[in-house]
């Protein structure tokens, strides 16, 4: 199993950015692929965006792209989102997720969840 513990969470204005953090305890890093999902009051739980086990290749939904970039360091066990540009409509609780098997877009496919962390972005 693995533990992820999220931080990095806060509030800022419009057009700022923030850096997210997710660590891993646990079991080896690196035989997880690793994603970020957000949810809004009153929203479905949607994916933000993930990365494959070694790193190589990312995702990102069509709403964050040019805008988030995510990176994974299996040493130290972190998976690190830098937000840019953050618009209101960012705002949302954020959830680190981990799963063995393959890089996903599906929360459905996670097996291992953060506690979250609260984004809020001001007009």
């Amino acid at each position: 199993q693995v533990q992820l513990v999220e931080s990095g969470g806060g509030l800022v204005q419009a057009g700022g950015s923030l850096r997210l953090s997710c660590a891993a305890s646990g079991r080896t890093f690196s035989i997880y692929a690793a994603g970020w999902f957000r949810q809004a009051p009153g929203k479905v739980r949607e994916f933000v965006a993930a990365i494959t086990k070694s790193g190589c290749i990312t995702y990102y939904a069509d709403s964050v792209k040019g805008r988030f970039t995510i990176s994974r360091d299996n040493a130290l066990k972190t998976v690190t989102p830098q937000m840019n540009s953050l618009k209101p409509e960012d705002t949302a609780v954020y959830y680190c997720a981990a799963n063995p098997s393959r890089t996903s877009i599906n929360r459905r496919d996670y097996d291992y969840w953060g506690q979250r962390t609260q984004i809020t972005v001001s007009s």
